[in-house]
């Protein structure tokens, strides 16, 4: 299917094989038209050495690495290790998608859409225009609970 994709504007393969098939991720590494991106095999710091013979690039999300702190070590040590970079994430609130955007300066791509997934919520002051992430000027993250009062 990768040799068709490539022929479909597709621009990247996340996760072809099973996280744990290694040996094969390699051998489509070696061959495949299209860069493949390591998801559920890198989610951890730790994991980045064991990926970089056999996938073009890592799926960074915080709600598996940790947070912000670990995520920025990863990004880090990937750029060391010619790997491109994707910020991703889960079905998750805007205040993880927020999070997550404060990083994509540093991404090859971002895949931050987890908020438009979900039907609870609780946060606001992220938006969405035109498929792409729009951030406030609002301090930190720039999100504040539904409820809450914001001058």
């Amino acid at each position: 299917m990768i040799e068709w994709l490539s022929t479909q504007n597709v621009v990247l393969v996340e996760q072809p094989l099973l996280k744990t098939n290694l040996e094969d991720a390699y051998w489509l590494y070696q061959r495949s038209p299209l860069p493949l991106y390591a998801d559920e095999t890198v989610q951890r710091l730790k994991d980045i050495d064991s990926v970089k013979d056999c996938f073009h690039g890592i799926n960074i999300k915080l709600m598996k690495c940790t947070g912000l702190n670990e995520a920025n070590k990863m990004i880090k040590n990937a750029i060391n290790s010619n790997l491109k970079i994707l910020i991703g994430c889960m079905s998750e609130t805007s205040c993880a998608i927020s999070a997550a955007a404060q990083l994509s300066p540093f991404a090859n791509y971002a895949d931050l859409d987890g908020a438009l997934l979900i039907k609870n919520n609780l946060f606001e002051g992220l938006n969405f225009f035109e498929g792409k992430i729009v951030l406030n000027d609002r301090p930190g993250i720039g999100v504040f609970p539904i409820d809450s009062e914001v001058e």
